[in-house]
């Protein structure tokens, strides 16, 4: 049985701690965040505590905080040389104080607390600096019944940049279309299929191949009609700025 601390109240702590608690070899021996009144309310299932003297020993402690506090929390803990990670996809794994081992478990996701998660289809991007640790990360994952990916620093963050194009640029992207939609009293049901279709696409092509619309097949008359009729200086910019990309990617000038 892997005893896991989690350390932290944010997205993916509360993710994390739900996956943890449902696996049949995994035990949450605590959940610590400095502000008690964000996990007291789990207090009958697990010990928690907002004081770091009270930690106990386990076989991982989890930091999964915000980037900004990864480095002090881990020099704060109160003790040497146990397994500690964090979650995190931008940080470098030698954020985290030497004076214990260090490791990322970083759950290749977007999350938020209300959103439910099939955590086995989360890929876990893995990173030790003690090679002895690889083999318990694996374990770690494969607890939760994800697939392990050992990946390096510079590796992890140049996948949370692709990620940040992929989810955050994109789901502004839908905030844009909602908006648009929405001025005109448009139902923004109806644009909810071609979303899905759009992802779907990928599975089965590259994203090269998958691009259709008027930049790709440089329908100047519908471009043009289209900047007409958008009101915003805003999202005219970034309709220029993606229909330049694409039709430059498909070597129309």
């Amino acid at each position: 049985m892997i005893t896991v601390t989690i350390l932290g109240a944010g997205n993916v702590a509360f993710h994390l701690y739900k996956a943890f608690k449902n696996a049949k070899d995994v035990t949450v021996k605590q959940w610590y965040n400095r502000t008690y009144s964000d996990i007291s309310s789990y207090a009958n299932e697990v010990d928690t505590i907002d004081d770091l003297s009270k930690l106990e020993d386990a076989d991982i402690y989890i930091m999964a905080v915000s980037d900004d506090s990864i480095a002090s929390l881990s020099r704060a803990l109160p003790f040497e040389n146990r397994l500690v990670a964090h979650t995190s996809g931008s940080v470098s794994i030698h954020d985290l104080d030497k004076k214990n081992q260090r490791a990322v478990f970083y759950p290749l996701q977007t999350f938020s607390k209300d959103a439910e998660l099939n955590f086995s289809e989360i890929p876990i991007c893995i990173e030790v600096t003690e090679k002895a640790n690889l083999q318990f990360m694996k374990d770690l994952a494969d607890a939760l019944g994800c697939s392990a990916y050992k990946i390096n620093t510079e590796q992890r963050q140049t996948l949370h940049l692709s990620a940040v194009f992929i989810n955050n640029f994109t789901n502004q992207l839908y905030r844009i279309a909602h908006e648009i939609s929405d001025a005109k009293s448009i139902n923004f049901d109806i644009l909810k299929p071609l979303i899905m279709e759009t992802a779907r696409k990928v599975q089965d092509m590259s994203p090269y191949m998958a691009q259709t619309g008027p930049a790709k097949r440089n329908d100047k008359k519908t471009i043009k009609r289209h900047l007409k009729q958008i009101e915003s200086e805003e999202h005219k910019a970034i309709y220029e700025l993606l229909t330049a990309s694409i039709k430059k990617t498909h070597n129309y000038r």
